[in-house]
């Protein structure tokens, strides 16, 4: 090392001695001091050097050797001040040693690959010697400075003539970032030179008209809009031509050309009306005394009606109109209203025109089936046709309103539904509402999946699904295919943590998708002041801001937050902390692989002495954890995870009685609860511990008041197999029967689908035979109506029925069945006492009842006074003035159940 500074010290001697001259520098001399630098990394002297040559620049400001070991040791120290490298290349430049110049950039992008300033020197000194190498070092320069407008702008230039797209791409990348620096003159160059190369692409000039509208006012956009606009009018694309005039006219009411020109377009573009020049004279639409918007809207609400449009009445549907004489139209309703007359002036307001590719029109005039045929096989069609019969801005909601039950049933939909979601996601003929992402619309001209994201983001109001898209974008390379549009998604995380206060959900995730993005893509580095351990001592609740992180299948923020916990010194007392939040086994191995296992059976013991305050845990830890060495020497016994799960169940119904989170609250019993009956692990620990256990663990349940009495049942069932003496307490010899009514899973089945078909065929038939009897008229003598709707009032009674029946059936569980007593689904022997005959009867459900073969309903007053009984019971009851006298023989099993 001694010799090493020792040598450079010479050198620097000699050069300030000798006045070595630049023209004596050659390629071989930087190569020489690049050795130094690597010999200095490897003795480790590089300080001792940066100090000797920093001391030196003070007295020889010029000195090569100096300027280039302290620019490099710095720029591999990660300084941003690259003033040494600067003045080097500088010296170099002046002194015309471009060779020289060439090698200096290298050995600087050799260490920082997105240095822009070697970049850039690079690039140029290619240029000037026309080679073609300079023009990948202009694009590197352009993916990571998104400043730089005039260089993207060059590329644009240069690939013109060889690779239209990627020009087209880079004129794109351009106008965004003059319109970032104000500069309305280059905009207007690169706007003539995209109207040029892409037209057809509306939708991204209509980005662009926003995006200078709101920087450099609207005024400047009219000009250039009316540049794109010559290109609609000369290829007869009325529709546009007109919206772009409309456009202008809103910001200059009283722009004379617009109005002239939107006066031709609709003379264009109605050209066949038997009453154009009669409406646009009518509405004054030439006159400029009168108010253009006003004028307009006159006209367009009048040109829609002509012989041969269709309309729509919310009474009569879809007609179409057979004459348009002076201001009387006939219109044809079809077989629901038939031929309508109507004054013009009426129809404005009543009718509502549409085109004859309108979805309501193609269901008034096709046959269901050929239309069916056609959604189904050309699905990209029909989303296309019901997005733009709706002002292009429909949601999936709509889509389905239109197509079930009309065309699809409800089982076609949901396969045609998934479909049609996949094609809405990718063809880039679809895109979304700006203003709201459920909206779908339909664009005139394909835009590139990167810009369709770029939309999506823009529409997206919610935070995390702004997050879900900006990484499916970095996962798709849009920030190296399209660095611009990533660049504007990626600032709006970066905004978060330019000045960080206060750590909430919405900072802390764009800390981790930054850090991440940034890792990954060095040339999107973005300095963040805080560290991790400084960030996560400004979180206020590390359990409720994990539980706000909110994960897609694009995103894990969950996983990459407790990553960088791991990082912290005490990140263990972290993971202990978070843990019943968190509930994930790989913490636990975690904190056991480093040596915390003390700490996470503590963790256990703590749980299970208080379940109120650690349900999930105690819920996590039963299910997970139960043959796991390091729990079973935790010491608590099963008897206590047992009582555990009884007590948080006992708990949580009581919470849920008071209304406290009671959704929470019922996942967390549900889950308690299966884990208590599941697999009968308490009915195995209760009879391999003798009849002690089961009482005390039988009272445990039987305490709990809000249990489903189906497992009260099933105790009680188990408990009279295995101890066939075993007294219950007499509060217990009722059984308490659910609430409802109880039905077997097979007549459940049947219902529904009787319920269905009445929903889905009965009804729907019946409607058609309302319409249709209703079409002949004259309803008082009319039987064939009278008959239908008599039909229609007796169908929707069964189906309240059916309803309200359904809402309150609970499915008998075959298993709970129980021959201790008369119950549903047993099968009774009565003596009669009056006449010693023997009688069978067979105890069910209202649905199942059947009284001729002697199968009863247990809700029948007659089912109702056998419930309960025990063999051995005398029964004596009164229905309808008849006595009956009974003792119970035999109870068992009802067959086929």
């Amino acid at each position: 090392m001694a010799d090493l500074v020792q040598s450079v010290q010479d050198k620097l001697r000699e050069e300030t001695f000798t006045r070595t001259t630049i023209g004596n520098y050659t390629q071989n001399d930087i190569a020489e001091l690049a050795k130094i630098l690597e010999q200095a990394r490897a003795e480790n002297c590089e300080k001792e050097l940066l100090a000797i040559c920093e001391e030196h620049l003070l007295h020889n400001k010029d000195s090569i050797i100096s300027l280039y070991i302290c620019g490099m040791l710095n720029l591999h120290g990660g300084a941003l001040d690259n003033s040494s490298l600067v003045s080097l290349v500088d010296i170099f430049q002046k002194n015309h040693k471009n060779n020289i110049v060439v090698d200096l950039c290298n050995h600087i992008l050799n260490d920082d690959p997105n240095n822009k300033f070697a970049l850039r020197t690079l690039a140029d000194s290619y240029l000037a010697d026309k080679n073609d190498e300079a023009w990948p070092l202009y694009e590197r320069l352009v993916r990571i400075d998104f400043d730089e407008a005039d260089l993207t702008k060059l590329l644009a230039e240069h690939y013109d003539a060889t690779d239209k797209e990627l020009s087209v791409s880079y004129y794109k990348k351009a106008i965004v970032r003059y319109i970032n620096q104000n500069n309305y003159n280059a905009c207007k160059e690169v706007w003539s030179k995209l109207v040029d190369a892409i037209p057809q692409e509306f939708e991204f000039f209509q980005h662009i008209r926003r995006k200078i509208a709101k920087t450099m006012g609207e005024y400047k956009t009219a000009i250039l809009m009316q540049e794109l606009y010559t290109w609609y009018k000369d290829n007869q694309k009325w529709d546009t031509a007109i919206l772009i005039l409309k456009q202008n006219l809103e910001i200059d009411a009283q722009d004379t050309w617009a109005r002239k020109e939107i006066t031709d377009c609709y003379q264009a573009k109605y050209a066949n009306h038997s009453h154009l020049d009669e409406y646009i004279r009518s509405s004054n639409l030439t006159q400029n005394y009168r108010n253009v918007f006003e004028a307009i809207n006159d006209f367009e609400k009048h040109i829609a009606f002509d012989k041969g449009s269709y309309v729509f009445h919310r009474n009569w549907g879809v007609g179409r109109i057979k004459s348009l004489d002076n201001d009387t139209l006939v219109i044809n309703f079809g077989k629901v209203a038939g031929i309508r007359e109507m004054k013009l002036s009426m129809a404005v307001t009543a009718l509502k025109p549409l085109e004859k590719n309108h979805i309501w029109v193609l269901k008034a005039t096709k046959k269901r089936d050929e239309l069916a045929k056609e959604v189904k096989e050309n699905k990209e069609w029909a989303l296309e046709t019901i997005i733009k019969s709706f002002d292009n801005n429909c949601d999936l909601k709509r889509i389905k309103a239109e197509l079930v039950p009309a065309i699809l049933t409800t089982g076609e939909w949901t396969s045609w539904n998934s479909a049609a979601k996949k094609i809405l996601e990718t063809n880039p003929k679809f895109g979304v509402n700006q203003n709201d992402i459920s909206m779908y619309t339909v664009r005139d001209g394909n835009i590139t999946p990167d810009e369709k994201l770029s939309n999506e983001f823009k529409a997206q109001k919610q935070f995390f699904a702004r997050i879900d898209i900006l990484m499916k974008a970095f996962e798709s390379d849009m920030a190296e295919t399209s660095t611009d549009l990533f660049a504007e998604m990626y600032s709006y995380f970066t905004g978060y943590l330019k000045n960080i206060s206060k750590v909430n959900e919405q900072v802390l995730a764009s800390y981790l998708v930054v850090k991440h993005i940034s890792t990954v893509n060095k040339t999107l580095d973005f300095p963040i002041r805080e560290t991790f351990p400084q960030l996560y001592a400004k979180i206020e609740n590390p359990k409720e801001i994990y539980t706000l992180l909110k994960d897609s299948k694009n995103t894990h923020l969950r996983e990459d937050f407790l990553m960088y916990i791991k990082m912290l010194p005490d990140w263990n007392v972290q993971y202990i902390k978070l843990f019943p939040t968190v509930l994930n086994k790989k913490l636990l191995s975690d904190l056991i692989s480093a040596g915390y296992t003390a700490d996470v059976q503590n963790l256990v013991r703590t749980s299970f002495e208080s379940p109120r305050y650690f349900r999930e845990t105690v819920i996590f830890f039963f299910k997970e954890c139960q043959q796991e060495q390091w729990f079973k020497d935790a010491g608590v016994s099963y008897e206590k995870q047992l009582i555990a799960l009884v007590n948080i169940i006992e708990i949580t119904f009581r919470e849920i009685n008071n209304h406290v989170n009671s959704t929470e609250n019922k996942k967390i019993n549900e889950a308690a609860t299966q884990l208590l009956f599941k697999d009968d692990a308490i009915f195995n620990y209760m009879f391999e511990n003798g009849e002690e256990a089961v009482k005390k663990m039988y009272t445990l349940i039987d305490d709990i008041s809000d249990i489903a009495s189906s497992y009260k049942t099933l105790a009680r069932n188990k408990i009279l197999e295995k101890y066939p003496d075993f007294k219950f307490r007499v509060s217990e010899e009722k059984s308490s029967r659910p609430k409802g009514m109880i039905v077997t899973a097979q007549k459940l089945a049947e219902k529904k689908a009787e319920m269905e078909k009445i929903q889905n065929v009965d009804l729907p038939e019946n409607a058609k035979d309302v319409q249709e009897a209703f079409a002949k008229g004259d309803l008082k003598e009319n039987a064939e109506y009278k008959a239908a709707r008599e039909q229609q009032h007796y169908l929707q009674l069964s189906l309240s029925r059916l309803q309200d029946e359904l809402s309150r059936a609970v499915v008998f569980d075959p298993t709970t069945s129980t021959t201790a007593v008369v119950s549903f689904a047993t099968e009774v022997t009565l003596v009669n006492n009056d006449t010693s005959a023997e009688e069978v009867y067979t105890i069910l459900g209202p649905w199942e009842s059947d009284p001729e073969n002697n199968v009863i309903s247990y809700m029948s007053p007659f089912g109702n006074a056998l419930m309960d009984k025990k063999v051995g019971a005398k029964v004596e009851f009164t229905i309808n003035e008849r006595n009956y006298n009974y003792t119970v023989k035999n109870i068992q099993k009802a067959k086929g159940l």
